[in-house]
């Protein structure tokens, strides 16, 4: 593959004929989707624009086979300018030496939401730029809830009471009272974490420490195990946009979801509500998984300096804030803003997504990423379908996950 580093000056073929103008440096951008969002378009028009020497050279690529793409690219040693990639992947692509630092000011990082830093620091360390924030709310289905007998408009503030009303709408109504998804997909895994980090635990600690094996994530787990009989039935068979289908389709008491649902939703005659998810025992305030999506600039591809420019350029406030609102992104704002304040003002059904914030967690940073997906897939698993008691089952996870520091 040629460099991506293109600059050059043609010099004159005969004597006295006048050069050409030098062409400019391409920096490749691998880009997630189905197409470049409208925001992206034109900002990176205006960039172009103001960055006559270098032009962003999008490469678009579908979510399935984005990360890999980037990966290859630079394991091969061909590397893009800069990806789009998973937050938790940056453990990897750093220990592999693949990526660049991308250092923040403190100013920088005191513009974001607490925590949003943290899912692309390692060792105090930032490497990567947050483009894309997700957090999660409990929705309930206030017909349903109205059916088996509970208060339309008390939705559970507790896991204590989330079992119990998933338990009630089931006894009552025959219907799932909870979507619990244990499919082997990334985001079951995700989705037992919105329960680690709503009963203040953790996975590994900023010292590199794994702490999976906690009173805090026991508690968790054990939460998991009494509200599957409850559950859409055959947990281990779906993945957490089936379970928002079932629920769409009226088919399940309590769901887990983004704000996607929520826009989803206001297309169907499902009488709805949601909230901040559910405490655990030990937690401190309303908490959340904080996923990100972040901009790597990759090593080697000559324009690390330039591509750094454009990461913190195509995120800035003024243009980031405009990508997040757009309808069909679904996207949690990364940074408190005035649009952020009219959002909440005028679209209630923002602030659980936004409250869930201050006591979130990051996804846990490792050196393999699908090493621990699995191995926290396989806990899911081992506890939904009785093959193992959470106590053994945490402890066998906690030890499995050294490996992979």
């Amino acid at each position: 593959m040629k460099s991506l580093f293109k600059k050059s000056l043609i010099g004159a073929v005969l004597a006295g004929t006048t050069a050409l103008p030098a062409l400019a440096a391409e920096i490749s951008w691998i880009y997630c989707g189905d197409k470049i969002d409208p925001v992206h378009e034109k900002a990176i028009a205006d960039w172009d624009a103001k960055n006559p020497d270098f032009k962003i050279a999008v490469e678009v690529v579908g979510w399935e086979q984005c990360q890999d793409k980037a990966t290859t690219l630079a394991a091969a040693g061909s590397p893009a300018g800069l990806a789009y990639v998973g937050s938790r992947t940056l453990k990897e692509f750093a220990g592999n030496d693949l990526i660049v630092e991308v250092p923040m000011t403190e100013e920088e990082k005191a513009a974001y939401y607490p925590h949003i830093v943290d899912t692309v620091t390692i060792d105090g360390t930032q490497w990567g730029v947050p483009i894309a924030f997700s957090t999660k709310a409990l929705y309930w289905n206030k017909d349903l809830f109205t059916q088996a007998g509970l208060d339309p408009e008390k939705p559970p503030t507790t896991w204590a009471e989330e079992i119990e009303m998933a338990k009630t709408i089931k006894e009552k109504t025959g219907i799932a009272g909870y979507g619990l998804p244990a499919k082997t997909f990334d985001n079951t895994m995700h989705q037992f974490l919105h329960w680690v980090y709503t009963n203040n635990g953790s996975v590994i600690d900023a010292e590199g420490n794994v702490t999976l094996d906690s009173p805090e994530n026991l508690a968790a787990l054990q939460a998991y195990k009494d509200i599957t009989p409850f559950s859409v039935e055959g947990a281990t068979a779906y993945e957490q946009n089936e379970i928002r289908a079932i629920f769409l389709d009226g088919k399940v008491g309590m769901i887990q979801a983004s704000v996607g649902a929520a826009m989803r939703l206001a297309e169907t005659k499902i009488n709805w509500g949601v909230t901040t998810l559910p405490l655990g025992p030990s937690a401190t305030g309303p908490g959340t998984l904080l996923i990100t999506d972040s901009l790597a600039v990759f090593k080697g591809s000559g324009v690390e300096d330039k591509a750094i420019e454009f990461a913190k350029y195509i995120t800035s406030p003024d243009i980031q804030i405009q990508y997040e609102m757009s309808p069909a992104a679904g996207l949690t704002p990364l940074r408190p803003m005035p649009q952020v304040d009219e959002l909440l003002a005028t679209t209630p059904f923002w602030k659980p997504y936004i409250d869930g914030i201050a006591y979130g967690g990051p996804e846990p940073l490792f050196t393999d990423y699908k090493g621990l997906q699995n191995v926290m897939i396989e806990l899911v698993q081992s506890v939904v379908t009785g093959t193992a008691e959470p106590a053994d089952a945490l402890k066998k996870a906690a030890a499995d996950l050294e490996q992979y520091k």
